[in-house]
């Protein structure tokens, strides 16, 4: 930051100069050139210094920032409710592979639960902590099932251009970021030709692809997580007693065995290729209000408890019998707020 300013008063001084010389002090040409000569020198310097010239150019993340583990945690921890695996798992997750100079293969990380638990809202905050322009950086790059990929007959053509599109943004930006959302709806077999991309190879054609992250999202394996939650509720236990023992070999299984999901007898999971299976459990009552709250906190409204416990109470909740989770997660209360406040 010294040297930024240093740089920019001084070459905003020698801008200046002839503003601030009495006329007739010095000979305009010679000035004139002294002055472009030496403010070219100045702002040659400081814009070829990495750091400063990347605070107005997005640039490829080269080096770890210590402050991208700060901000993922702080945001999770604010934004983030009923998910505890999740927080653990992905802070822990990210740093360390952020943090390992010498990573043996890409950091790949799959997301599963029902619909509005959090997988999207946790893939953009993991982005924003990597890019300043997060999910809209040239270095993170999305894909939707649907959208992408959305004919069977298709599926070799889709290979060609998937493997494509990450040979060559990685040839770029070897920290680039990789989201593939929907993987339920994924026609099967086409993630494994991102295989070669997540094994443990120094080098592929010349290109090592160990700095690069991988995040799937998927509703497949949603029943199993329940499955477990409602064990552990039934059980007396609280849903943070859950541990990642126990459930995520159980996810992993489900996922593979899966004919809905993209993962369905993949080659990534019979590898072992991804990191991490990441259950986001369903949410509960209390979880929809903390969500309302913040809804409303970010419109910059007043919160209304009334209004909060209404919405919440509104959703609707299952297994019939003892309605403990939102079937909607927090996914609808955006919508709902826009009728009990006049935006």
């Amino acid at each position: 930051m010294k040297l930024r300013r240093g740089a920019l008063r001084a070459a905003l001084a020698l801008v200046l100069l002839p503003l601030l010389t009495p006329a007739g002090a010095v000979e305009p040409i010679s000035v004139g050139l002294a002055i472009a000569g030496a403010a070219a020198s100045a702002l040659t310097g400081f814009i070829s210094y990495p750091r400063l010239y990347c605070y107005f150019r997005e640039c490829c993340l080269q080096r770890h920032d210590p402050r991208a583990a700060a901000a993922l945690q702080q945001n999770l921890d604010k934004k983030l409710f009923g998910q505890h695996l999740v927080s653990k798992v992905v802070v822990k997750a990210v740093r360390g592979f952020l943090n390992n100079t010498n990573a043996k293969k890409p950091l790949a990380l799959s997301l599963h639960g029902w619909t509005g638990t959090g997988k999207n809202f946790v893939s953009k905050i993991v982005a924003e902590s990597i890019y300043k322009r997060g999910l809209q950086s040239k270095y993170v790059h999305q894909f939707v099932a649907t959208l992408h990929f959305p004919h069977a007959h298709s599926i070799n053509l889709y290979k060609d251009q998937l493997q494509s599109w990450i040979r060559g943004n990685v040839s770029v930006c070897p920290r680039s970021l990789f989201i593939f959302d929907e993987m339920d709806k994924m026609h099967a077999g086409l993630i494994d030709s991102i295989k070669p991309f997540l094994d443990y190879y120094e080098l592929l054609d010349g290109v090592s692809y160990r700095q690069a992250i991988f995040i799937f999202l998927s509703n497949a394996g949603a029943e199993k997580i329940t499955e477990v939650a409602l064990d552990f509720w039934r059980n007396g236990r609280t849903r943070e007693d859950i541990q990642l023992t126990d459930i995520q070999n159980a996810l992993s299984v489900s996922v593979f065995n899966n004919k809905n999901s993209g993962f369905w007898h993949s080659t990534l999971i019979d590898r072992n290729l991804i990191d991490y299976f990441i259950p986001f459990l369903p949410l509960e009552y209390k979880h929809v209000k903390m969500c309302v709250r913040v809804e409303i906190e970010s419109r910059g409204y007043p919160v209304d408890e009334d209004i909060v416990s209404r919405i919440a109470e509104e959703m609707t909740y299952f297994p019939r019998e003892e309605r403990i989770y939102s079937d909607k997660g927090c996914k609808t209360v955006d919508a709902k707020l826009d009728y009990y406040y006049d935006f």
